[in-house]
Order: structure tokens, then C-alpha cells, then sequence
């Protein structure tokens, strides 16, 4: 059990080995639970050979950054045990699972992306009215939000890295966390108009009547990638209100919180994405390259898009 000393917290039962990358004081506000971390190592690992199996099987390679955030999340909380285990004052332990866990959900969204990309080119396919719909730029939506990301993590990994720089040489870490909020709140911007997109388009989808049997086909997966975003905003709204109450704030100080608001979405988002992994639901695996290889009809196109579902 964490102890507030004035200026952080130390552990009472965790002297401070005082290493020459200990922090004064464990930068996380509370000693990380082993137990959480464990099972966060075995889910995420579990999860990693799910989809890394069916990534190979079904050959869809769009969906490789995935699987690496699966990865990433596993080094993520072995490190986090590192610091529960061996040195809760180690500023590299902390660094580098906050690295981890902070970039794993940016490579989600980057596969969500692709996911909505490849469905909007399906429904052109199967012949949904895009042209009156320019919002619905599959490049433009795959590039541009990647591009939102890229530059909203940098800035939360620089800050998380100030801040322990900061606390192992004594300093304010009011800037660094600053430029943390600044990197989470363009996020949360970005994924806020994101989920706009794809609920417009979820909607344009339903009211079309010629499209109602293309619809159902499709309809589950959609909804799983749907419910994926909304866990990945919630783990994001979480960060960003964690964020905004400082270095050692209340959410941040209780474990709980980053159990229930962190790792539980982003677990939960993972394992929907076992299940409805769209290498069974979306074109553009091998079957489908081969399939509008050797058909240059679009009837025949069509039907090697079926095949591949």
C-alpha cells in the first residue's frame, strides 16, 4: 500500500533502493498490482497467437498492427511486474511500460481504420452511392487519422518521458504532464470525429433499402468494430481525464481506475477482434487478390468478394 509523503508517493514497504534510475518517489502513485500484470502478460499473449494464427491463415496483412499491439501491450505489463516486483522507483521500468501500453491502443485504431476503409470499398462494390458521400474517402480516413495519431502519441511519450526525468531530478513536472494533456486531448479529438465518421456511415448503410441484404451480411462484423471504437474511446476519455488532474491526481493515484478504465477496454476490444477477426468478413486477403487477378467483370468481382467471407 502506497503512502503520500507531501510531494508523491513512497512505498513503506518497498524502501527506496535509491539506484541510479530510481526516482525519489514511485512515479506511478501506488506499488502496480502483480496479479493484474500477470494477467495482463497471459490475456494479451493468448490474444497475440489468436490473431497472429488467423493473420497468417487468412493472409490479412492490413491487420498486422494488431497482432504488434497485442505485443506491445505483453512487454508492456512484464515490465509493469518488473516494477510491482523488483524496483516500483525504476523511472525505465516506468517508462517503458507506459511506452507499451500507451502506443499499443494507436495501433488498434490503426487497424480499425483500415477495417472501415475496406468496408467502405465493399459497399462501393456491392453498390452503395459514394460519390454523393465525399466524406467517405477511404485514403483520406485510413492516412489522415493514422497521421492524427503518429503525432498525439509522440507528444504523450515525450511527456510521460519529461515527467520521469522531472521527478528523478527533482523538478516540476507541470510542463511535461501539460504536454501529455495536449497529446490526449488531440487524440480524443481525432477518435471523437473518427466515431462520427463511422457512425454516418453505419447510418447511410441502414437507411439504404437496396442495400438491406448486404447489410445483414456484414452487419455483426460492423457492429464488433463498432463496439472495438467505443472501447477504445472510452480507454482514451479515461487517459485524458487522468491526465487533466496532474502527475499524482486522484485517477491516477488509484490502480483501480487504470484496471477498470485501461486495461478491461482494451482486453475486451482485443478478444472481440479474435472473434469477428476480418479475415472472415472483409475482401483483401489472398483469395480476394487472386479472385480480381483473373475477373475483370465487376459481376465476377463480386462474387470473389462473397468467396472470400
Amino acid at each position: 500500500m502506497t503512502t503520500p509523503t507531501g510531494a508523491g508517493f513512497t512505498d513503506p514497504n518497498f524502501p527506496n533502493p535509491h539506484g541510479p534510475h530510481d526516482a525519489r518517489i514511485v512515479i506511478y502513485g501506488y506499488t502496480p498490482n502483480f496479479a493484474l500484470c500477470i494477467l495482463g502478460i497471459v490475456l494479451f499473449a493468448v490474444s497475440f497467437f489468436l490473431h497472429f494464427v488467423q493473420l497468417v491463415r487468412h493472409r490479412t496483412w492490413y491487420f498486422a498492427p494488431f497482432s504488434l499491439a497485442c505485443v506491445m501491450e505483453v512487454l508492456g505489463y512484464i515490465f509493469r511486474s518488473l516494477s510491482s516486483r523488483k524496483d516500483p522507483y525504476h523511472v525505465i521500468y516506468f517508462v517503458i511500460q507506459y511506452f507499451c501500453i500507451v502506443t499499443a491502443p494507436v495501433f488498434i485504431s490503426a487497424s480499425i481504420y483500415v477495417c472501415l476503409s475496406k468496408l467502405i470499398g465493399w459497399a462501393t462494390l456491392q453498390g452503395f452511392d459514394t460519390t454523393s458521400r465525399r466524406w467517405l474517402n477511404p485514403r483520406l480516413i485510413l492516412w489522415g487519422f493514422i497521421a492524427c495519431d503518429i503525432a498525439a502519441t509522440v507528444a504523450q511519450i515525450a511527456g510521460a518521458a519529461l515527467i520521469g526525468s522531472a521527478e528523478s531530478n527533482q523538478k516540476s513536472p507541470t510542463t511535461p504532464n501539460d504536454i501529455l494533456l495536449a497529446g490526449l486531448a488531440f487524440q480524443t479529438f481525432a477518435f471523437t470525429i473518427f466515431l462520427a465518421l463511422l457512425s454516418a456511415f453505419v447510418f447511410s448503410l441502414r437507411r439504404d433499402l437496396n442495400f438491406r441484404s448486404a447489410w445483414e451480411e456484414k452487419a455483426s462484423f460492423i457492429f464488433a468494430l463498432g463496439s472495438t471504437s467505443l472501447l477504445v474511446f472510452l480507454r482514451t476519455i479515461f487517459r485524458l481525464a487522468e491526465t487533466s488532474q496532474g502527475v499524482f491526481g486522484y485517477l491516477s493515484s488509484h490502480e483501480v481506475y487504470f484496471g477498470v478504465l485501461e486495461f478491461t477496454p482494451v482486453v475486451i476490444a482485443v478478444w472481440i477482434m479474435v472473434v469477428w477477426h476480418p479475415g472472415r468478413w472483409l475482401p483483401g486477403g489472398a483469395l480476394a487478390n487472386h479472385q480480381s487477378t483473373v475477373s475483370s467483370s465487376p459481376s465476377v468481382r463480386k462474387e470473389g468478394l462473397d468467396e472470400t467471407v
